[in-house]
């Protein structure tokens, strides 16, 4: 009976079992058009699961330890080995079994197992992430086992990785490879922008180049302006910048554009450096263009002396309009004296001065109306949250960026299209300064289904008491999605699972809660909750008649959620909408306990169940029953809980250009459920996740002080659905 093939979903290869083959001699045709790894035997047979056939190919090829007791060794490695894919788990994982490796020179005894290839293979499809751990010296017995299990097995193990494993690790823009192996160098996944150099060099298909950059000489910079928190789309462009600089070897520095102190302070610049640090971004210093406004002052009165900007008190409005119609401003053929005598007036900001701004004269008719003599000046009298009243003039944006780019030495400057037709202007700009061009590299900006991504508007809902701040768990700001309880790594895969792709798209928020729960599900713990609304007792006449306790295991197969303790009572509680669907005399199966016979069902007179009474049946088969069913014990240890869910603040996937948000506001966006949980969660910490059974998974946001104050757990969406409260 040899294996026929093995077929996978592309975005999840079971890189174990693929290494262990390959290390084993056995070879067969790769299908990624699957779903869960199987492999297809020549009589018809099947066998499912990742470490189902690991351990298949272990027993064929005697890597299942040399008797029985290293084989069950084995089999603790491979259960423990899963959580290497939770993200926040990772270095932990790293950590503990570099300690077990100290003396070691395999896993299980002292020969290659494939409990060497599946820690390996989970190490190595993480990508870049075990890659820069494996260059420092901070693990250094795991580093040296891998590199020992790599040079032993170099043929068959660069192959693998080769063909499945990416910079970002193991999914669809490697493992496409196999659906299409004589279009290789062609491979594109649904979001990618790959230039011919990058399919030269038989990348990834998310990997593009930075135009003439050269290792170890790219400069780029983060740049958000402090007028409110990072969000999601703000995460796109530092991520993005990050992975550039960690690519080409180069530097990422952050700047705060902080030109505009009408929007600016303080709070926002404390919060996104907070939200930088969370996304893990790396950089070498932090810069602010307040730094270098006596240089812009200086490079404005330069422009002004060589004729290249001009003071204008055209009103804003009949200014707007001319640039549109083309029409010159009749102050644009003012002398270089007057020019800087208004100039001193702006300085001043006096009321002369107040009236004026400066702008620059490039090309009225221009059919890019970027180029159409921007502003480059504009007074202000609010004071700075740096540095003070000092300044009653400040450069906009579209005069500092370039100027700050430039003075900076940065190499390339990531900017979203939506910036497009500015980029000539950002040359423009430079080449009438005099300093040396940067590149821009155009990226798409990241829209979300159902969310406002404008900070102005953002704004509007924190000053109008619609959220509780710019960390309210229905806000798409960093701090808000990690508040309802996104992953941070699950925000870092769904993000650079785009790319630096050009093309425009609207994402679904199902797509990135899908990958939250992939990895929150392996390893948080399971707790029980029953609603408080018309919960029901269950009398069981044969139930223990005085209560006793079982410790179980938190989380079922993940031995590090730790333990539970459970009370087993004669009289329990369920949820209403369990109990309705019972019917007399069925059977059935209390979730941790065992099976029971519903004998009574007694109901008011609009059908709600008041109370049930049944027997246990311990002996019954949980496979005959339909219901399955959470419950609690009648103690007085139970907790309050209040169970959060939460809505989109808009109700349409994607206003149209000219279209107020103000429209199309969604009236109910937060539902509180009272409801009761086990006495465990007492000991739930504030931004713990866990899943209570049947319910889905939540987040606490408030643990337990008091019995009266309820513990409050937030509802994270799973990606199929919103969690319903039942």
């Amino acid at each position: 009976m040899e294996i026929k093939k093995l077929s996978f979903a592309a975005d999840s290869p079971p890189l174990s079992v693929i290494a262990a083959a390959k290390v084993a001699g056995i070879s067969f045709p790769a299908d990624a058009s699957g779903s869960a790894p199987t492999f297809h035997f020549s009589n018809g047979l099947k066998l499912h699961g990742t470490y189902v056939l690991l351990r298949y190919i272990g027993r064929v090829a005697k890597l299942y330890g040399q008797n029985a007791y290293e084989s069950g060794e084995i089999d603790e490695w491979l259960e423990y080995v899963l959580v290497f894919s939770s993200g926040s788990e990772f270095e932990n994982a790293c950590n503990y079994v570099d300690k077990y490796l100290e003396k070691r020179t395999f896993v299980v005894g002292q020969c290659l197992s494939i409990a060497d290839i599946a820690i390996w293979s989970a190490l190595a499809g993480t990508g870049q992430r075990w890659e820069s751990l494996r260059k420092s010296k901070k693990y250094q017995n795991l580093v040296r086992w891998f590199n020992s299990v790599s040079a032993e097995y170099c043929d068959f193990l660069n192959e693998v990785t080769a063909m499945y494993v990416g910079k970002r690790g193991v999914g669809k823009p490697v493992a496409a490879k196999l659906i299409d192996q004589q279009a290789v160098q062609q491979s594109k996944s649904v979001n990618a922008d790959v230039s011919e150099k990058g399919k030269a060099g038989n990348r990834p298909s998310f990997e593009v180049d930075l135009p003439d950059a050269e290792i170890c000489k790219v400069r780029l910079r983060f740049a958000p302006e402090p007028s409110g928190y990072l969000h999601i789309g703000h995460s796109k462009a530092a991520l993005l910048n990050q992975y550039f600089a960690q690519r080409y070897q180069g530097q990422l520095i952050v700047r705060f554009d902080d030109t505009n102190p009408a929007k600016e302070s303080n709070e926002f610049v404390d919060n996104l450096l907070k939200d930088i640090e969370t996304l893990g971004i790396k950089y070498e210093e932090v810069t602010y263009t307040s730094d270098y406004f006596p240089d812009l002052m200086a490079m404005a009165e330069n422009l002004i002396q060589q004729g290249k900007a001009y003071v204008d008190d055209t009103p804003r409005e009949q200014m707007q309009k001319e640039r549109m119609d083309g029409i010159e401003s009749k102050c644009r053929s003012n002398s270089v004296e007057e020019n800087m005598k208004l100039w001193k007036e702006m300085i001043l900001g006096s009321e002369r001065g107040m009236q004026c701004c400066l702008r620059g004269k490039l090309d009225m008719q221009d059919p890019n109306k970027s180029l159409r003599d921007p502003v480059y000046y504009r007074c202000n009298p609010l004071p700075h949250h740096r540095i003070g009243s000092k300044y009653k003039l400040y450069p906009t944006y579209d005069f500092a960026c370039p100027f700050v780019d430039a003075k900076e030495g940065i190499t390339h400057a990531l900017r979203s299209s939506e910036y497009h037709d500015r980029n000539a202007q950002y040359h423009r700009i430079q080449e009438d300064m005099g300093v040396k061009k940067v590149h821009i590299y155009e990226f798409s900006r990241l829209n979300m289904v159902y969310t406002l991504l404008s900070k102005r508007k953002l704004l509007w809902f924190v000053q109008n008491g619609k959220v509780d701040g710019w960390d309210d768990p229905r806000f798409p700001t960093v701090q808000g999605i990690v508040r309802r309880g996104l992953k941070v790594d699950a925000l870092i895969q769904f993000i650079l699972e785009q790319g630096a792709s050009k093309n425009l798209n609207l994402m679904e928020w199902d797509k990135l809660w899908t990958i939250n729960k992939k990895i929150i599900d392996p390893v948080c713990p399971r707790h029980t909750a029953v609603i408080e609304e018309k919960r029901v007792l269950l009398t069981l006449t044969n139930g223990p008649d005085e209560p006793f306790v079982r410790i179980i295991p938190r989380h079922k197969k993940y031995e590090g959620a730790g333990e539970k303790a459970t009370t087993y009572t004669k009289r329990i509680w369920i949820d209403q909408a369990d109990a309705i669907s019972i019917s007399v005399d069925e059977e059935i199966t209390l979730m941790d306990w065992g099976n029971a016979i519903v004998k009574e069902i007694n109901k008011d007179q609009d059908g709600n169940v008041m109370q049930l009474s049944g027997i246990l049946h311990l002996e019954g088969s949980v496979k005959t029953t339909k219901l399955k069913l959470t419950w609690l014990p009648e103690t007085n240890e139970l907790v309050n809980l209040t169970l959060v869910g939460f809505d989109y603040l808009i109700t349409k996937k994607k206003l149209e250009e000219g279209e107020d948000f103000l429209d199309v506001l969604n009236p109910c966006t937060k539902i509180e459920t009272p409801a009761v949980g086990d006495s465990n969660m007492r000991n739930l910490k504030r931004g713990e996740v866990l899943q209570l059974e049947r319910k889905g998974y939540f987040r606490c946001d408030i643990p337990f002080t008091r019995p009266s104050k309820p513990v409050v757990l937030f509802a994270i969406p799973d990606g199929r659905q919103q969690t319903v409260l039942k």
